[in-house]
C-alpha cells in the first residue's frame, strides 16, 4: 500500500522479508500495552497486529472489522515506524505475542512451528483463490496463511511526456534506457527506481528468463543474461538519466506526482493518488524484456494472515481469521480498493470488483494476470540480502556482475542446504 509519509513507508525496503526469528530475541516487546482487553464479542481475547498502513482509513477499517465479530473480543494492535518485523518477531517470543498477524509467507515460520496450518479453513474456498497465492503459502501439502491483497508494481509513465519527446513505450531493458535519455531534462529525470536500486532486483532476474530459485529449491539468478541485464543498469545508473536521492522512496509516488520524474517504479495501492494529481496522464507498463530470451514481468507484492501457532486461543484465532478473511467478502473488497488499489486474492472478487473493472486499474490487473510473479516461500530475507549485495555492488559500485552473482549463489546455497538439506 501506498504512504503519505517517509516513516510509515521504510517497510517496504524489507517487502516479503523473512527474519529469523532468533534475529529479535534480543529485542522488547511491542510495549506496555498488551491490547487483550476491550472489543465487543464475548468469550476469548485475541490479539491482532497490523503494520500502519500510509492510506487514511485503513486502520479504522481495520477496527471496524474487528467489532463486528461477536465470538470473541478482538484487539488491535497498529505498529507504527519503520520496523514493524522486528517488532513482530520481538513479541512472538514473549507471553504477549499475537494470536493473528500479517505478514509474508516465509519458510522459516513454518519450519519453527510457529504458524498454524489453516489448511482445514481454506479447503472449502480454495479453488476461488488466486492458485500461485495457495502455492506461494503451501508447505508440504499444507497451506500456512490467508492471502489479504495482491499488490502488483510496474512502472508509472507520463504518456504527455511521451508523446512530447516522441517516444513509444519500451518493451525491452535497451528501450527503457533510450528512453530514460530522452525524457530527462533540466527539471525532470527520465526514471526513478528507488533510493537504492532494489526494487529492480527481482524483475530483472525475471525478465532475463531467469527465476530466484528452481522447483526443487536450488539457486537460478546466475545466468549470463541476468548479468548482462546488471551490466546495462549500471549502465543507466552512471547516464545521469536517473532520479536518485528523492525525497521519498519508490513506494510513495510524491517523486513522479510532483514532476521530479517522468517514469517511477511503483505499486498499485498508489493509482488514486497519482490520479488525484495527475488525471489522466498516467500509463502503466511491465518490467521490460531483458535480453533475447527474456520477457516482461510484474513484481506481486501484498499481505497475509497468519495464526500463530504457539497462542493460547489457537482455535479462536483460526475462527476469527476465517470469518474475516473468508467468509467476509464485503470487507474482503472494502480493504482491496477503498484504501488504495489492491487485488483481491479471491478470484471472484477480483473479477466483481467495479473500481477495479474500468480504465488503469483494469490496467493493472491486465498486466498482473499476464506477466505476474508471486512470492517463492523459500526465497528468504538472506538470500534476498544477497541479491541487494549484487545490485549495491555491480550496479552503484561498478563491480562485475557475473562475479557478483557467483558471490550471491553460494550464499543463497548454504541457506537453502540449511532450510532443505
Amino acid at each position: 500500500m501506498s504512504a503519505s509519509s517517509m516513516s510509515n513507508w521504510n517497510r517496504r525496503s524489507v517487502l516479503r522479508a523473512a527474519m529469523g526469528l532468533a534475529a529479535a530475541g534480543g529485542l522488547a516487546a511491542c510495549g506496555g500495552n498488551t491490547g487483550r482487553s476491550g472489543g465487543s464479542g464475548s468469550g476469548k481475547n485475541l490479539v491482532q497486529y497490523f503494520h500502519a498502513y500510509g492510506e487514511d482509513g485503513v486502520e479504522a477499517a481495520v477496527k471496524r472489522y474487528a467489532k463486528a465479530y461477536k465470538e470473541a473480543n478482538v484487539s488491535t494492535q497498529w505498529i507504527t515506524g519503520s520496523n514493524f518485523e522486528q517488532k513482530l518477531f520481538a513479541a512472538l517470543l514473549t507471553d504477549n505475542a499475537p494470536d493473528v498477524f500479517e505478514f509474508h509467507p516465509q519458510i522459516q515460520l513454518v519450519k519453527s512451528g510457529q504458524v498454524a496450518d489453516l489448511t482445514d479453513i481454506i479447503a472449502p474456498v480454495k479453488s476461488d483463490f488466486n492458485q500461485a497465492d495457495i502455492t506461494s503459502h503451501t508447505v508440504d501439502g499444507k497451506i500456512y496463511g490467508v492471502r489479504m491483497i495482491d499488490d502488483p508494481q510496474f512502472f508509472f509513465y507520463r504518456p504527455s511526456l511521451f508523446e512530447k519527446a516522441k517516444i513509444q513505450v519500451p518493451t525491452t531493458l535497451d528501450e527503457l534506457i533510450e528512453a530514460t535519455k530522452a525524457l530527462t531534462t533540466s527539471k525532470v529525470k527520465g526514471a526513478y527506481l528507488g533510493n537504492d536500486l532494489t526494487p529492480l532486483q527481482s524483475p530483472l532476474i525475471w525478465s532475463a528468463g531467469a527465476d530466484t530459485l528452481t522447483a526443487d529449491n536450488k539457486p537460478a539468478f546466475n545466468t549470463d543474461a541476468v548479468a548482462a541485464g546488471f551490466k546495462q543498469m549500471r549502465g543507466l545508473f552512471t547516464s545521469g538519466n536517473l532520479l536518485l536521492g528523492a525525497p521519498t522512496d519508490w513506494w510513495d509516488p510524491s517523486a513522479f506526482t510532483q514532476g521530479l520524474t517522468a517514469i517511477q517504479w511503483c505499486g498499485m495501492w498508489a493509482m488514486p493518488v497519482m490520479q488525484k494529481a495527475l488525471g489522466d496522464d498516467i500509463g502503466i507498463f511491465p518490467f521490460p524484456k531483458v535480453g533475447a530470451a527474456g520477457k516482461q514481468s510484474v513484481v506481486n507484492g501484498g499481505w497475509s494472515m497468519f495464526v500463530n501457532a504457539k497462542g493460547k486461543n489457537v482455535e479462536a484465532a483460526k475462527e476469527y481469521v476465517k470469518w474475516l478473511w473468508i467468509d467476509q467478502k464485503q470487507y474482503q473488497e472494502d480493504f482491496s480498493t477503498s484504501y488504495g488499489f489492491h487485488i483481491p486474492p479471491r478470484t471472484s472478487l477480483a473479477q466483481s470488483a467495479t473500481k477495479l473493472k474500468t480504465g488503469l486499474p483494469a490496467e493493472g490487473v491486465k498486466l498482473f494476470n499476464e506477466f505476474g510473479h508471486f512470492d517463492n516461500i523459500g526465497w528468504t530475507q538472506a538470500m534476498i540480502s544477497s541479491i541487494n549485495d549484487v545490485v549495491a555492488n555491480s550496479i552503484r559500485k561498478g563491480d562485475d556482475p557475473k562475479a557478483q552473482l557467483a558471490a550471491a549463489e553460494k550464499k543463497v546455497d548454504a541457506e537453502l542446504k540449511k532450510l532443505f538439506g
